[in-house]
């Protein structure tokens, strides 16, 4: 039985948007591209991966876990599509430079890169005082391996006169700042302002960029945050349907219906908008504490 109350569904679409694009067009764009997607074990790059395959595309699954990225494949392949696996440590430096030389040497090119991996984490920084390590391995997979893997690409894409790079980053990036969420969403935002800052350097060499701020998607990255649960967000379907429109259509953001207000809010009422959310971290805080 659904619970949820009437008009559900228009709330997700205005929380974190519901655009979407036809199959003909997203096969128009991207038969016999070959397209890398990171994170594709599961979640949003699972599924983005066997959409743009259904669509006649050669995605290169990249992933650590061999094992899960085998399956994926698989399942690619079983319905008629072309997957290659490349298990990778994203972050590692050295093995994004090798994966790199693989897939050129395998595969000749990458006509599109989607940054889809990432590491979510919410933790207070009271709780923070003895874990810089939490700081190092979530810029690790959300800034700094990201753009290792964008520069080893770069280069080939640049000397072709052809390239899209697509972010898959968070509405977070562009609403107001939250308490608990301060390792990741400074990750993210570096990597969204560092990409922002060198696409204006690559149009005119033939390489584009496009960043999908998306809403939250109920993922395995998103469970363990039980506050998360009775939020409205996607499917990674419905997720992926956004990332496969920036990969055909090239825009240079995706933004749900409701960031660009709040965004805009949050900048004209800066502080009381903080004072807000420290009320909110206090008070949930305490009802944390109350035995």
């Amino acid at each position: 039985m659904d619970r949820r109350p009437p008009g559900w569904p228009l709330l997700v679409a205005l929380v974190n948007g519901r655009s979407g694009i036809p199959d003909a067009r997203l096969s128009d764009a991207v038969r016999d591209k070959v397209v890398l997607v990171t994170g594709s074990s599961y979640g949003i790059g699972e599924a983005t991966a066997r959409r743009l395959a259904a669509a006649g595309a050669t995605v290169l699954l990249v992933a650590r876990t061999a094992e899960q990225l085998q399956v994926v494949a698989d399942g690619i392949t079983a319905s008629g599509g072309r997957a290659h696996i490349h298990p990778t440590n994203l972050a590692d430096p050295a093995a994004i430079e090798q994966l790199v030389v693989d897939v050129l040497r395998d595969h000749g090119r990458v006509d599109v890169l989607v940054s889809n991996a990432g590491k979510s984490i919410r933790r207070s920084i009271a709780d923070s005082y003895q874990r810089f390590h939490d700081i190092e391995r979530t810029n690790s997979v959300n800034y700094l391996g990201p753009a290792k893997l964008v520069l080893e690409l770069l280069p080939s894409m640049r000397e072709r006169g052809a390239g899209h790079i697509v972010n898959v980053s968070t509405a977070g990036v562009r609403t107001p700042p939250l308490a608990r969420w301060s390792a990741y969403l400074a990750s993210k935002s570096a990597f969204d302002v560092w990409l922002r800052c060198i696409s204006q350097e690559l149009r005119h060499d033939g390489v584009t960029t496009s960043t999908v701020y998306m809403g939250l998607v109920h993922t395995r990255m998103s469970q363990p945050t039980p506050l998360l649960h009775s939020m409205p967000g996607l499917t990674p379907e419905q997720a992926a349907d956004q990332v496969c429109r920036a990969v055909a259509e090239r825009p240079h953001n995706i933004t749900p219906p409701l960031v660009r207000p709040a965004d805009a809010l949050g900048n004209l009422l800066r502080v009381p908008t903080d004072r807000l959310f420290e009320f909110y971290f206090r008070q949930s805080s305490a009802r944390k504490r109350t035995p």
